[in-house]
């Protein structure tokens, strides 16, 4: 875990969003300074023209973390990915005509969530760090921004998602089963994971601030409980089963999978939107 965090404002229009950040976390708020040069902070929440980051200080350091659904590697997938032929879109069960709610309890910086959106789905996002949830809820709020001025598909695919500030065994605990999503999906924090440069700097970033999900395996019994019709978990491609469970059966790429919990078959017919 980190040392220490601070709030860093480095634009004066945001300055009563930081300092309602910092009285929020309880952590200091620093002024119009460079990342660089800051020494008393291991990373900094950034707030500036283009939004909210989580960035590390130092010389050295790389650069900001954001969610970002506007461009870059998760903008390009929704325009130029696989669309159902996706892994992730056969784990979770989306075919013609079945676009099931997903409920990611795990959503870190939304991205899967938001893949799972542009294929149809209504997904609930659940993130409990107070850190991650800022940045997240800053993205889809400038994505929003962006897309109503700018690209009607991308405003309606936002439309369906919702993202609750809540621990995942709490929010399921307290579920009605009329109200138990048809999909939950996990992809807990795992030290082991891919080696690319992008997903490295994310989730070095993220171990530092939150940790390692030590709780995954009371996790996913408990989503067993309080879902329609399966439960996927995202591993890298040589981690242990979570909880030890063996799953129904796994759809396996070059660097991860996705065990797949069912409990019922999924109907052909299934739209929540």
């Amino acid at each position: 875990m980190i040392q220490s965090i601070a709030i860093l404002c480095n634009d004066s229009s945001v300055q009563t969003a930081a300092e309602l950040l910092a009285a929020k976390l309880q952590v200091p708020l620093v002024l119009a300074q460079s990342p660089a040069v800051i020494t008393d902070y291991d990373f900094v929440i950034l707030l500036d023209d283009a939004g909210v980051a989580l960035q590390q200080t130092g010389r050295k350091a790389p650069g900001p973390i954001r969610a970002e659904f506007t461009e870059g590697a998760v903008d390009h997938r929704r325009k130029f990915g696989g669309g159902k032929g996706q892994m992730i879109a056969k784990a979770v069960g989306i075919k013609a005509g079945c676009y099931p709610h997903v409920l990611d309890a795990t959503a870190g910086l939304g991205k899967d969530s938001f893949v799972l959106a542009s294929l149809g789905c209504k997904v609930t996002l659940l993130e409990r760090s107070p850190i991650v949830q800022a940045i997240l809820s800053d993205g889809l709020a400038r994505a929003v921004d962006f897309a109503r001025a700018q690209d009607p598909e991308l405003f309606s695919l936002l439309q369906q998602m919702v993202l609750v500030a809540q621990d995942s065994s709490e929010y399921l605990v307290q579920l009605d089963h009329a109200a138990f999503p048809d999909v939950i999906y996990l992809d807990p924090m795992f030290p082991e994971r891919q080696k690319s440069a992008d997903v490295k700097k994310d989730m070095a970033a993220f171990h530092s601030i939150v940790g390692k999900d030590e709780d995954a395996d009371s996790l996913l019994p408990l989503a067993l409980a309080h879902v329609n019709y399966r439960v996927v978990v995202k591993r890298p491609r040589k981690a242990p089963f979570l909880n030890n469970q063996t799953p129904s059966y796994q759809l396996e790429g070059k660097s991860s999978r996705y065990d797949i919990y069912t409990i019922k078959k999924m109907p052909d017919q299934l739209n929540n939107t």
